[in-house]
């Protein structure tokens, strides 16, 4: 199996904040894609109601991971919850320690065994 680590993130998004909401998924999007080679996946998918979000991301490794929740803390975080509330966080993969411990400041639920395959 691969040391790819990913989660889906279900999220609220609250009463008037759907534009916003907006705005800063597009800003994330675009830092994610040019700041950090080692993010596979980085999926938004809003609901046809626009009153709930997820988002499905996927990386490398725990490392490439941790790069991504630091440029999220520094840059994101504050408007982030401030237009949604999480709801839930599921983490798939061998999250490191490190990984492990930054993710549990959202209340993650961990599924580190898989059988399948990567492509």
């Amino acid at each position: 199996m691969s040391n790819n680590v990913s989660w889906l993130t279900e999220l609220a998004i609250k009463p008037g904040e759907l534009d916003n909401m907006k705005a800063l998924m597009a800003e994330m999007i675009e830092a994610t894609m040019a700041n950090e080679p080692d993010a596979l996946n980085y999926d938004w998918h809003l609901n046809d109601a626009g009153d709930s979000c997820h988002i499905y991301e996927r990386y490398t490794d725990s490392a490439a991971a941790l790069v991504h929740l630091a440029n999220f803390g520094a840059k994101f975080v504050d408007r982030f919850l401030g237009c949604m509330d999480l709801t839930r966080l599921t983490v798939y993969g061998k999250a490191s320690d490190d990984a492990r411990a930054a993710l549990d400041d959202f209340g993650a639920t961990y599924y580190p065994s898989s059988t399948g395959f990567d492509r």
